[in-house]
């Protein structure tokens, strides 16, 4: 292996959750922060939730308002 190339490699890296959950991992960063983790993710609680991150949804129905309004008087 080349010297110098290689990121540096921190075997107790934390990962923290939006919801408050830590995990250690091995990463090439010291603190990874997440918005889903598997404690809170809906596949793993088996909970129904809508994640809008950003305003995502409204800013695509901000965007395409014009063509449902269209789409709705041509109906």
């Amino acid at each position: 292996m080349k010297k110098g190339i290689h990121p540096e490699y921190y075997p107790e890296a934390v990962v923290r959750c939006a919801c408050g959950n830590e995990l250690k991992v091995g990463a090439t960063r010291p603190e990874i922060r997440v918005e889903v983790c598997s404690k809170c993710h809906p596949f793993f609680t088996g909970e129904q939730r809508f994640v809008d991150t950003e305003g995502r949804v409204e800013k695509f129905m901000k965007k395409y308002a014009e063509y449902y309004e269209k789409q709705e008087k041509q109906s």
